[in-house]
C-alpha cells in the first residue's frame, strides 16, 4: 500500500498505519508537490481546502481510494472518480462538535461585541460607563438554523442551554422526538428569516443552495438580526451581504467562510459590525487528530473490504 498526502497532518492520528515520522505503510508515502512518486499511490489523503480535479485523478494511475479529510467533498471531482471506479470517503463525525462550538462562539461574539470591545480597549479613548458599550443577550432570543443535521443539532443543544428559542428549516422535517429533544420548531424558509434574531447556516454545499442568502433574503430578516455562517462561503452572496451590513438592513454577521476563499473582500474587512474567522470551524488540535483517526479508519476498512465501516461518499 502506498499513500499520497496533499497536506502535512498530525502523524499521531495515523499511528495505526504504522506511522514513524510521516504517515506510511511499508515505508511508501508521498507528499504531493514535494515528493516524486505520488502519482503511483493507491490512496490519496486530501484536505477539504485542496482541489482534486480530473487531471490529478487521471494522473494517479494506481489510485483506488480518495480519503478526504473533511465533512465537505466539493473539492473533489466526483464524476472523474465514478469514471475510474475510485472510492471516496470523508470524515463527518469529528467535525460536529468543534464546528458547532465555533458557530456558538461567533454568535456570542457578534451579539456581545467581544471582538469589537477588544479592539476598543487597545485605544486610548475607551469610555467606561453604565450606558456605554451596550450589547445584546442571547437569552430569550430566537435562533433560526438552516440545515438541522448533526452540526445544526449540536448548535441547537448549546442554544437551548442558553435559553434561546429554536426554529429550523431543513429539506425534511425532523422526527417529533428529535424536535422535542431540542425544543425546536420546523418552519418554512421565509418564516425562519423573518422571525429569527440569529440565522445560522449549517448545511452542506450543493449548486442548488449557491447564494441561498442574497439581497431578497437579507431584506426579509429583522434589522436587528445577525447572520452566522460556518458552512460554506458560497451560500451567501457576499456583495449583497456587504450592502446589507453597510446600510443597516441587518445588524451584523459573523463568518468563518467566504465566497471567494481564501480571498476576503476588503469591504468586509472594513466593516465594524462583522466578526471574521479564517475557516477554522474544525480547527482544534483535538478535532484535527480525530479527523486523522477517522481517515485511518476509512483506509483500513477499505483494505479489509469492510465497506460498512467506511464513511462513503462514492
Amino acid at each position: 500500500m502506498s499513500i499520497a498526502f496533499t497536506t502535512e497532518l498530525p502523524a499521531e492520528g495515523f499511528r495505526r498505519l504504522k506511522t514513524s515520522v510521516s504517515p506510511s505503510i511499508n515505508g511508501r508515502t508521498f507528499l504531493v508537490g514535494h515528493d516524486e512518486g505520488w502519482q503511483t499511490a493507491e490512496v490519496l489523503v486530501c484536505t477539504f481546502d485542496y482541489r482534486v480535479p480530473r487531471q490529478m485523478i487521471e494522473a494517479m494511475l494506481n489510485l483506488r481510494l480518495i480519503a478526504n479529510f473533511g465533512a465537505g467533498y466539493n473539492n473533489i471531482d466526483l464524476e472523474a472518480c465514478k469514471t475510474r471506479n475510485i472510492r471516496v470517503t470523508y470524515t463527518p463525525l469529528p467535525v460536529i462538535e468543534p464546528t458547532a462550538e465555533l458557530a456558538f462562539a461567533l454568535m456570542m461574539d457578534i451579539a456581545r461585541r467581544v471582538s469589537e470591545f477588544d479592539r476598543m480597549m487597545r485605544k486610548p479613548d475607551i469610555r467606561f460607563g453604565v450606558m456605554n458599550n451596550l450589547s445584546h443577550s442571547l437569552y430569550g432570543k430566537t435562533l433560526g438554523i438552516i440545515g438541522m443535521g448533526r452540526i445544526g443539532q449540536a448548535l441547537a443543544r448549546r442554544a437551548k442551554a442558553s435559553g434561546m428559542a429554536i426554529i429550523y428549516h431543513n429539506r425534511h422535517k425532523l422526527p417529533d422526538e428529535t424536535e422535542q429533544k431540542y425544543e425546536a420548531r420546523y418552519v418554512d424558509f421565509q418564516t425562519l428569516l423573518q422571525d429569527s434574531d440569529f440565522v445560522s447556516l449549517n448545511l452542506p454545499y450543493t449548486p442548488e443552495v449557491h447564494h441561498l442568502i442574497g439581497k431578497p433574503e437579507l431584506g426579509m430578516m429583522k434589522r436587528s438580526a445577525y447572520l452566522i455562517n460556518t458552512a460554506r462561503g458560497a451560500h451567501v452572496h457576499e456583495e449583497a451581504l456587504v450592502e446589507a451590513l453597510r446600510n443597516g438592513i441587518i445588524a451584523g454577521a459573523a463568518l468563518d467562510v467566504y465566497e471567494h476563499e481564501p480571498a476576503v473582500s476588503s469591504e468586509l474587512l472594513a466593516l465594524p459590525n462583522v466578526v471574521l474567522s479564517p475557516h477554522t470551524g474544525t480547527g482544534t488540535w483535538e478535532g484535527r487528530i480525530a479527523m486523522c483517526e477517522n481517515v485511518t479508519d476509512n483506509i483500513l476498512a477499505f483494505y479489509a473490504g469492510e465497506t460498512d465501516k467506511m464513511n462513503i461518499i462514492l
